[in-house]
């Protein structure tokens, strides 16, 4: 198996707009991953086709945002319960998300991908962070804090707009 930047700068190769999605509760110890990624990629990325967004635990309340900006690709992260080690991060089909527990969702997450997929007509990729605990009140993991850091340098590497 290809490693995730490898995965990245593969799918990525041709995208000429890109919307990133990092989603979870910042109160829920490791389902913050996706929401830690994207604070750092907002201060890292500063491209006009490169839209960052930190949606929490309401990403379809973002949708309009990214119909308006058009993307060719989106890119969705988020701490996902694939049975791993805390910290395993990894790249989710389409077709495995429904087998996937995302833990904070108002919508889920197959839901939104649907609908994005048949509005915009673009590729998406999830990427999942497993989380070692999801419990209110605690701080993300150490095994987690650097998957975040380690995904967010891959993301900003694999961008070549």
């Amino acid at each position: 198996m290809k490693n995730l930047k490898v995965q990245l700068q593969q799918s990525l190769k041709d995208a000429s707009k890109i919307v990133i999605m990092g989603i979870g509760s910042e109160l829920i110890g490791d389902d913050a991953a996706g929401v830690l990624v994207v604070q750092k990629l907002e201060k890292q990325i500063k491209s006009k086709n490169v839209l960052v967004l930190n949606c929490c635990t309401s990403p379809e309340n973002f949708t309009g945002i990214v119909k308006d900006f058009k993307p060719t690709d989106i890119i969705i992260v988020d701490s996902a319960d694939f049975n791993e080690h805390p910290g395993f991060t990894r790249i989710i089909a389409h077709d495995e998300i429904n087998g996937v527990s995302f833990s904070t969702h108002r919508l889920p997450t197959k839901i939104m991908i649907d609908y994005l997929i048949q509005s915009l007509s673009c590729r998406i990729i999830v990427i999942g962070i497993q989380p070692k605990h999801l419990v209110y009140g605690e701080k993300p993991s150490s095994e987690v804090l650097d998957a975040v850091s380690a995904l967010a340098k891959d993301i900003k590497e694999s961008i070549v707009i």
